[in-house]
Order: structure tokens, then sequence, then C-alpha cells
């Protein structure tokens, strides 16, 4: 049995193909669930499309794929041509019902798709600066990276984890001067605090561990250094720990100062040498303009300190150097303004920007008890990730980043998180999986046996309810595919929810473990099948798959 339908499918398009002579020369089949299921289970439009190449009528080419197509009657219920030149595909019962011996057959791979084909993906994701602990808004940007990179392995890419970070300029400054300031008053001196300084405990925790290691020898220190180093590695390690909880790792922490010895200054010299660089009122100014954008940008201040956009084209640089062949970007809403010009600027360098996808990705309010929970990063009056996974688990907290598209404001509802019921989405489908766990338990505590379950005869499932849920189960791998395609997680939660919608009514409706063997070893077969769905689905979510709830 073929994988998936529209892996058969397409086979039998290029067989009919080949028999009336007619080449894609590289156009590929594709097909598209029709919008109304009357019309069938797919449909593909590559009549049309090679109507244009070879200049023939539409419906003409697709009556004569029809006619040419090999037919096999336990799994092609029917074909039609239909408007323009369509060609509509209804598939049979057993055509689905066959599919759940692939599901039990891969596995914990099933739904894998060579796409990537061991290309190099580098996915840069969270970069905050080590100044504080991560906040809740940086917890979206970070399990949003996470599981797109889980996507991109599910699909063949061999992915890099990268963080990108500036631990130079202002901001490290004040936040050195910070634990200076916190250090001495500690250390009993009346200390006029800045109120644009770090205001958080944090930097207090990390005055008393300079306390316990030097003593108050640094009292007459005016040199920042060990003050900035002590901070930013304690920041550091915390901001991984946290990371962890989420069940994230890096391979890469990139600093940007390895930038700012040559490359970023190197990149200005290429500009000028292109003509796209020009100096005015003692700044250089990028000519976007000169490619499409709406007016030109400060490349380097008057000062002489390069804006964020250099930096960021002379890292792109770095990352097309190594050899990635597809490079994420996931970025907050506030740099929306910024991208652009950074990928006019790699363009005008001759790169390759098509290999470049910026996902951008709205913030996040915390709701308890209907009220926005109000948050000050400079008053350090915020909600730290590691308070959020605290309160509601690190599953809760993964899921409900994810329970929205990337480019809709998301608020998080503190009070449906802290449920654990089916009210809350994610519990739901943990139930679902848990259940399923359950079912099998009890199959094999009354004596069934489990292990024999690959001699099921699945032509016993023969109810609406069993078929919905082996055509839903197989349609697993395109909807990995889409995922891709889309770089949007929410993809799979949408599934999955229906997964476990459309369990629960075969569960409700069906009994699984009855007198007849056979039946019942049929019906924990689809059990099983659906187990294993979920269970990649949420594997690739980065979310537990609980056995017992």
């Amino acid at each position: 049995m073929p994988q998936s339908a529209k892996e058969y499918l397409k086979e039998k398009v290029k067989s009919a193909l080949q028999k009336i002579g007619v080449k894609l020369d590289g156009i590929e089949i594709v097909f598209d669930k029709p919008k109304n299921e009357i019309f069938g289970d797919f449909a593909t439009n590559i009549a049309m499309l090679l109507a244009k190449k070879i200049g023939r009528n539409p419906k003409e080419i697709a009556s004569e794929i029809l006619s040419s197509l090999e037919i096999e009657p336990e799994y092609i219920e029917r074909v039609e041509v239909a408007g323009p030149g369509f060609i509509n595909f209804k598939l049979t019962p057993k055509f689905f019902i066959q599919q759940i011996r692939e599901i039990l057959n891969q596995g914990e791979n099933y739904g894998r798709i060579n796409i990537g084909n061991g290309k190099k993906a580098n996915v840069e994701f969270v970069s905050a600066n080590p100044t504080g602990p991560l906040t809740v808004g940086h917890g979206r940007n970070a399990v949003l990276g996470d599981t797109i990179a889980n996507i991109l392995e599910w699909v063949g890419f061999e992915v890099t984890r990268e963080y990108y970070f500036n631990n130079a300029g202002r901001q490290m400054r004040v936040l050195a001067d910070s634990v200076r300031l916190r250090y001495l008053e500690l250390l009993g001196e009346k200390i006029d605090y800045p109120v644009e300084y770090y205001q958080g405990d944090y930097i207090k925790d990390i005055a008393k561990l300079l306390i316990d290691e030097y003593g108050d020898s640094l009292r007459n220190e005016v040199d920042l250094k060990i003050f900035k180093e002590k901070a930013e590695k304690v920041i550091f390690d915390d901001i991984k720990k946290t990371l962890k909880r989420l069940g994230i790792e890096f391979d890469v922490f990139y600093n940007e100062d390895w930038l700012y010895e040559k490359k970023i200054w190197d990149v200005i010299s290429e500009l000028e040498k292109l003509g796209y660089v020009y100096e005015k009122d003692g700044a250089k100014w990028f000519m976007a303009t000169k490619v499409g954008g709406e007016q030109d940008k400060v490349l380097v201040k008057s000062t002489g300190e390069p804006t964020y956009r250099l930096p960021d084209i002379a890292y792109h640089i770095e990352k097309f150097k190594r050899g990635f062949d597809l490079i994420i970007d996931i970025f907050g809403a506030d740099h929306i303004a910024e991208y652009p010009d950074v990928l006019r600027a790699l363009e005008v360098l001759g790169y390759d920007v098509s290999k470049i996808k910026v996902l951008i990705y709205q913030f996040v309010t915390l709701v308890r008890d209907g009220e926005v929970v109000k948050m000050s990063t400079r008053r350090a009056n915020y909600v730290t990730l590691d308070e959020l996974i605290d309160e509601v688990g690190p599953d809760v907290v993964r899921f409900f980043f994810l329970n929205r598209s990337r480019d809709a404001h998301l608020n998080f509802d503190l009070n449906l998180a802290k449920k654990q019921s089916e009210e809350n989405p994610v519990y739901y489908l943990q139930y679902a999986h848990a259940r399923i766990a359950s079912i099998l338990r009890f199959a094999k505590d009354s004596g069934i046996k489990i292990e024999e379950i690959d001699r099921a005869n699945f032509d016993l499932l023969v109810e609406k309810e069993e078929i919905d849920l082996a055509k839903l189960l197989s349609s697993f791998p395109e909807v990995i595919e889409i995922a891709y395609l889309t770089l949007e997680p929410l993809k799979i939660i949408n599934y999955l929810n229906d997964v476990a919608e459309t369990f629960h009514r075969f569960y409700h409706r069906h009994r699984v473990v009855s007198n007849d063997e056979n039946l019942t070893l049929s019906r924990l077969s689809l059990c099983l099948a659906a187990k294993i769905v979920i269970a990649n689905g949420l594997k690739i979510l980065g979310i537990s798959r609980p056995e017992r709830m």
C-alpha cells in the first residue's frame, strides 16, 4: 500500500501521462481537497497546467488522462472531469481503512516526509540580549521557533537552532553599572539608584554572588568589566535553564561582537563600492529607495555607532557562508520595519534572499480573571517565563503559545491554562492519547493478545465512524507538508483536535473490546493508529504524551 492518498494518485496520473505521451517537464502534479465533499476526496489541476504549456484544451487533456488511468476498483470509487479541467477522485473506504496498516508499520516515523532531503536549515529564535530573565513575550518566540525547527526536522532538513545575542553596547553597560550600584548598596553605601537602570531583584542576586566571591574588594572598582561578565554569565545560565524546562536547547550561540571586529565594515565598504551608501549629516545611509524602499536608512550613525541593520546584514552573510539552504528568522512585530532593508542590502550584495524566511509574530497579553495583567519591563513589573511555567506547566505553556496563528495577537488566559480538564485544549488532546492507552491496557488485561494486532482483518471496519477516523489519520503526512509550507504549527494543532474529536465519536458509538475477537483486534488496530498519530503530532509540538491521566 502507498503511504498516502496523494502519493498513490500522483503515481496513477504520472502513469497515464506517459501512456498519452505528455511530459511533465518540471510541472508538479498537485492534489487538493475539494471544498465540497460531493466532488470527491482529491482534485488535481494538472490538465490546466499542461494546457498552458502545450497549447491544448485542458478538458481534452483531462479526458485523455482519465481514459488512460489504471483504476483499481477496490481503491478508487470514481474519477471524473469537472469544471474547466479538474480531475476529481473519490477513493473507496477500503483505501483509507488499509492505511491503518501503513501507520502501524511506520509507528513513530509515520508522517515523516523527505522534502528537505538532508538540506541545511538555520532557525534563529529567542535572541534576547543577556540583560535579564526571559519574559512571557520571549516565550512565544522560543516555543514557535523550536516547533518550526521540529517541523523542518520532520520533513528531512538538517536543522541548526541558533541564538543571536549582543553582549556589548549601552544596554550591557547599564546592566553592569546596575549590578555595581546594587553591590555597593548591599555593602551599606547610600546609593542614588537611577530610575532608568534595571530594577529587578535578579540584579541584587548577582550583586550578592559578587560579595560572596570577592567580599568588599570591588568597592572602589571603576572598570565595569567584572560586573558585566558576572551578570552576563548568571543571566545566560538562567536563560538556558528556563529554555531547557520547555525542552529547548540551542546548537549555536552567536555573539554579535564577532561581527564588529571586521565584518560589518566590510559590508559598508562593499555597499559603497556598489554605489548604495552615501554620507549625510555625518552618518552613512543605505540607498533603500534605489531598490524599492520608501526611504533611505542609516547604517552608521554620526557617532560612528552602527544601527541594528548593519550587523544584521553581516550576520546573514555569515549564515550564507556557513552553507545554509534555508534561513529562518523569528522576530516580534517590532522588527517589521527593519528586516526588509536587510533583505534589500543582501540582494544588492548578490545573495539569494529567497532562501530567507522572516516570520513575524504578534505579542502576548496575559489575562487573569478576565483582566489584563499589566507589565512593564523597565520597572521589573513583568511575569517571567519561569513564573509562567511554574504556574501552568511546560506542556500548557507550549500549547497556548502555539494555539493561535503567529500573525494574531495572543491572549494567554491563565484561568483556562490552569484547568486540568477537557476545557483546557492541551488536556483534551492528551486525554485522547491517554484514553487510547487505557483501552489497550484494558484489552490486554482482558486476555486480548495485543501482539497479534498485525493479523487484524481491516475489512471488518465498515462503520461510518471507523472510516471517518481512518480517513483522517491517513491525511497526517499531508498536514505535516502544509505545516512545513506555511511554517505554521497551528495547522498541526487544528488537525490533532479533529483527530481527538473523531476518535471520541468513534469510541462513544462503538464498543472496542467485545466478544468478537476479530472485530476487537481490528478496532484495537484503529485505536493504536490514532494513538500513533496523536503521539507523533504532540512530539512535533514538543508536548508530552501521557499514558495515564
